[in-house]
């Protein structure tokens, strides 16, 4: 039995090419567009259960959104050995990318990538239709693109690079938790605030446009 203000999130697998499979949690949902959630790179010795994560998951849900986290290979229950080159980490990221995208039958998907994994965002983006893009604690430096997106950091974060990031994104596009770290203990519950505001302007843009 699911508790008021609780939400119930389902095991699922993600199959790989080769044969191995990762660990992942989904949660259905009728509102567009699914969010799919990338943990940390393993070198960061983090996966789904990062505290953000599991945030923006319960987040998105109550607004309707479908979500899927997941472990990369050789993290949680994720089968394989942990892998050691970006190729390897944006297939098990492509993966992921399909099925969210096949859960929502098609529709569009939202990605929020937590600290490094960005990286393999960056890369990705360019070879799938993702329709924004919410960078938690990001690893990049500042750079432009034409994807919607929203920028969230722990203000207690120095590699945070907070004066080229405002000078590059808008209004609204950026949120510095103030009086946080990374292990967000916190203005949590901002970080899963800001990526439903995207996917709600993403939602609204759509509407318009059609």
């Amino acid at each position: 039995m699911v508790l008021k203000g609780q939400y119930l999130e389902r095991p699922t697998l993600i199959p790989l090419p080769s044969g191995e499979v990762l660990e992942a949690v989904a949660h259905r949902g009728s509102v567009a567009p699914a969010v799919l959630i990338v943990p940390p790179c393993p070198s960061d010795g983090s996966g789904m259960d990062h505290v953000a994560a599991a945030e923006i998951a319960f987040a998105a849900s109550h607004a309707g959104h479908q979500t899927l986290r997941f472990n990369f290979r050789g993290v949680g229950g994720s089968q394989g050995a942990i892998s050691t080159s970006d190729e390897q980490l944006t297939e098990e990221l492509l993966a992921a990318f399909e099925l969210a995208r096949d859960n929502a039958e098609g529709g569009p998907v939202l990605i929020a990538s937590i600290g490094s994994s960005d990286r393999l965002v960056r890369t990705f983006i360019d070879r799938a239709p993702v329709v924004g893009w919410a960078l938690v604690q990001p690893s990049l430096r500042p750079f432009s693109t034409a994807l919607p997106r929203v920028v969230v950091a722990p203000e207690q974060d120095a590699s945070f690079d907070r004066s080229g990031w405002s000078t590059l994104l808008a209004d609204g596009e950026l949120l510095v938790l103030r009086a946080t770290d990374r292990s967000y203990q916190r203005n949590l519950p901002l970080v899963g605030k800001a990526v439903v505001a995207l996917a709600s302007r993403l939602r609204v843009s759509d509407d318009a446009a059609t």
